[in-house]
Formats: C-alpha cells, sequence, structure tokens
C-alpha cells in the first residue's frame, strides 16, 4: 500500500523496548510528537487488519487502499487526541477505520443515486412513493422492534457484526469476551430474530 502519510521510518533495536514489542498506546504517544520511526511500527503492526477490515465493507481494493492511506494520515495528524482512558489504541483505530469506510459507502452511494435519478428521471414509470416509503418504514420498525426482544449482550453482537462489518474476533476484542462467547450470543440472536420477524430459517 502506497501511503501519503510521512515516509514510514522502518525501527532499529533501539525502538523496541526490553520486554518486547512497545504497546500501541505508547506508540501513539510517540507518534503525537512527531516520532516517525513510532509511527512506522505502528504501521507494520496494524496496517494489514486496518486494510481488511475496510475491504470488507468497500470490497474495491484500490478504494480500500486509498481509505486505509487516509486512515493512517488521521492516526498521525490526531495521534494526540487518543486517551487510553477511553479504550483500547486498537479499537481507536479500527473505529476509524471503520467510520472512514462507512463514511465512502455512504459518499459513493450518494453519487450513484443522483446520477441515477439524473439519467432515469425523463423515464421512470410512475408510482406511489407514499406507499413505498410507509412499506420501508414498516419494515424498519419490525426489525428495530424485533431487536428489542434480543439479550442487551445479543444485540451488541448482531450490531457490531452485521450492521458495523466487524469480524467474529473483531467484535470477540471490542466486547472484551471469548470469541466463542461472540458465536453462541450471534447464533443465539439471529435465531430471536428470526423467530421475532416471522422469517423460516
Amino acid at each position: 500500500m502506497l501511503m501519503l502519510v510521512p515516509s514510514v521510518t522502518r525501527p532499529t533495536k533501539d525502538d523496541q523496548s526490553e520486554g518486547g514489542a512497545v504497546s500501541k498506546e505508547d506508540l501513539l504517544a510517540r507518534i503525537a510528537q512527531a516520532d516517525q520511526a513510532a509511527f512506522g511500527l505502528l504501521y507494520d503492526d496494524i496496517a494489514p487488519r486496518v486494510l481488511g477490515l475496510i475491504r470488507r465493507l468497500l470490497v474495491d481494493h484500490a478504494q480500500s487502499e486509498e481509505v486505509a492511506q487516509e486512515v493512517f494520515l488521521e492516526i498521525w495528524q490526531t495521534a494526540s487526541r487518543f486517551d487510553p482512558a477511553k479504550g483500547a489504541a486498537t479499537t481507536w483505530i479500527l473505529t476509524m477505520a471503520h467510520r472512514r469506510a462507512v463514511d465512502r459507502i455512504r459518499a459513493s452511494q450518494s453519487s450513484r443515486d443522483r446520477d441515477t435519478k439524473v439519467g432515469i428521471r425523463d423515464f421512470a414509470p410512475e408510482y406511489d412513493h407514499v406507499a413505498e416509503s410507509a412499506e420501508v418504514t414498516i419494515e424498519h420498525e419490525r426489525v428495530k422492534k424485533a431487536m428489542t426482544q434480543l439479550t442487551e449482550l445479543q444485540r451488541q453482537a448482531v450490531s457490531l457484526a452485521y450492521y458495523g462489518g466487524y469480524s467474529h474476533s473483531e467484535v470477540a476484542a471490542l466486547l472484551s469476551v471469548p470469541i466463542g462467547t461472540v458465536k453462541t450470543r450471534l447464533r443465539d440472536g439471529m435465531i430471536r430474530l428470526r423467530d421475532e420477524l416471522g422469517v423460516s430459517s
């Protein structure tokens, strides 16, 4: 991946702590002081996860790389805003990546919607906008109501995995629970949702 952020300075042995790798939290603190070696360490450590998360959402490889570049540029520019008291560095970075990927999806969708409206406005058949809007609203409310029937733990897992695009292991990390627990919550939650919505499995 080509980076737009400062050229990544590869770490030397002095950049490693005696006990092993430097924590991401410490690296962010050093990056906040414009430490390029620390940025290189952080990039090498977490870039594959950042790109992997973005690609799961965007699919397109070129766009995924662009968004990943934006994420690392944002890390370089805003590392001083990271507060370890509010959560882990990995969560902060992956949340940033997820947000930027979703922003790109929304921007692309808006652009497609505009192009579609311009292209078909003179040819679109008449249809009942009110009825369509009402149908979408009713379906949304059904899902929303069904979600309230889940336990809080099931709802968190389903929201992160199916609406947030996180993998099972990432959901486990975000919720600080074993991956087996996440899989159980998701399975039980989806069974409950199907029952509530009257959908056959």
